[in-house]
């Protein structure tokens, strides 16, 4: 869930930044242009004070005697402006066909063209001079300021300074790296209390998902601690903790009902067989019906101890340790072997020494009860093998028999309480066994599974882990 969620606070917070970041470049931008307009306006307002004192000539010669020597003065203010500074700068007249009054350099004229063209237009309708178009920092790009001289009223000559934009832009380029680095140095902090925030409401979570599967893997102990989180989660862990007290609760009444109940059930079976063993000498020798009885009952006595032993199973806590799983088939395997010879099936085991976390009671009884199985569904002549091997992470236990198998649908029904194939009705049994070794490997932290097994017959798959499950 976090890495679903973190990208979508990350994205989020981008998306902030980026909203506040733009307009603030953008404005920097304009700031630092604005800054370099105002103060080529105040130099052509200077330019053009000094060029309405110049004594205009008949003549318009620079060399003409009659011209005024404040003509001289302005055309040294521009030439040392250009020097200084490398602004073009000129005064230029109304009439297209008289040369400048000053400029500088000399061979510098009115721009014929563009915004500069534009803005000299404009100044010579006596306009005030207006800010011109944004030069990026990508942009070769110069600005242009026109201002008008005036004269008794009226727009004698127009000051125009063309401004090279180099420094300009490399201010602007510096100060949106400023934001960018700030952009960055936010987006990180953003980061990172995203990581927090995320983790903080997540925690809780994470906790009760564990707790959660503890719980079904059949770990009942298991709760969550409530420490930290959000109230709503903290109080969620709570009603959870409530809710897995009052199923425990329930469980253990049920396996202590099925305990009790099989337990108290044994003494008046026990009391019936023998009135029925009683009635038997009144009768004739060989009865059938009471041969019939007699079987019931032992079947019901079968039955109810095994749900006493499942009960049992279900309730006993595991005693883990590191247990040689070959050595413990082994043993399984020689004490089944008397039962395999009186049936005619071959029982076989290849159970090399391989170490696992098991109990070994759990895991001898849950063996006996898988090997009776395959023992007792296969037919004479045919073979029962029980295999050991490592897995990885964990040691596996496999039986196969060659008896009829099962079908797929039956599969999935396998291990069920009481369940049995419909094709073995007649074969003696409760129901209960495969039920009894799933709970006892359950509790252990193993599993046990089913498939077929080729050519035909059944494959049980007992599996414990080769480490030490958690607590």
């Amino acid at each position: 869930m976090r890495t679903r969620l973190l990208p979508l606070l990350i994205v989020l917070m981008a998306a902030v930044l980026l909203a506040l970041g733009m307009p603030l470049a953008v404005s920097l931008a304009a700031a630092r242009q604005q800054e370099v307009v105002v103060d080529r306006i105040d130099d052509t307002a200077r330019f053009a004070a000094l060029a309405q004192f110049v004594t205009d000539s008949p003549s318009g010669s620079r060399t003409d005697d009659t011209t005024d020597g404040r003509q001289a003065t302005l055309q040294r203010e521009l030439d040392q402006y250009f020097r200084v500074y490398g602004i073009k700068a000129g005064v230029f007249y109304r009439a297209e066909d008289r040369p400048p009054m000053a400029n500088a350099p000399y061979d510098w004229g009115v721009p014929t063209e563009g915004e500069g063209k534009d803005a000299f237009v404009e100044a010579l309708l006596g306009r005030r001079p207006h800010d011109p178009e944004q030069v990026w920092p990508w942009q070769d790009g110069r600005l242009v300021v026109a201002s008008p001289v005036i004269h008794d009223g009226d727009v004698v000559a127009v000051v125009v300074t063309d401004s090279p934009t180099d420094q300009m832009r490399s201010k602007i380029l510096r100060g949106w790296l400023v934001i960018g680095a700030g952009e960055i140095a936010a987006m990180l902090l953003a980061v990172g209390a995203a990581l927090r925030l995320t983790g903080w409401v997540l925690k809780p979570v994470r906790v009760l998902d564990t707790t959660t599967h503890a719980i079904a893997s059949g770990r009942l102990k298991s709760r969550v601690a409530v420490a930290s989180g959000p109230p709503e989660l903290r109080r969620l862990a709570r009603s959870f903790n409530e809710m897995a007290d009052n199923v425990e609760d329930v469980l253990e009444q049920q396996r202590a009902f099925v305990a009790d109940a099989s337990h108290q059930l044994r003494n008046p079976l026990a009391a019936l067989l023998l009135r029925i063993d009683l009635l038997a000498l009144e009768l004739p020798e060989g009865n059938a019906e009471i041969a019939s009885v007699r079987t019931e009952g032992k079947r019901l006595g079968q039955v109810l101890d095994d749900l006493l032993d499942l009960a049992l199973a279900e309730h006993a806590e595991s005693d883990l340790r590191l247990t040689d799983v070959g050595e413990l088939a082994a043993e399984r395997v020689a004490s089944w072997s008397p039962v395999a010879d009186a049936k005619g099936v071959t029982l076989v085991g290849t159970c090399p020494a391989t170490t696992a976390w098991a109990d070994p009671v759990a895991l001898s009884s849950a063996l006996d009860a898988v090997i009776d199985n395959a023992l007792k569904f296969t037919p004479p002549g045919e073979t029962v093998e029980v295999e050991v091997a490592p897995n990885g992470d964990v040691c596996t236990v496999v039986v196969t028999d060659g008896g009829p198998g099962l079908s797929d649908e039956e599969l999935e029904r396998v291990g069920d309480r009481f369940w049995r194939s419909t094709a073995h009705q007649n074969i003696k049994g409760s129901g209960l066994g495969l039920s009894i070794s799933r709970a006892l490997i359950a509790a252990g932290g193993g599993s046990v599974s089913y498939a077929h097994h080729e050519p035909h017959g059944l494959k049980v798959t007992v599996t414990v882990p080769r480490s030490r499950p958690a607590a």
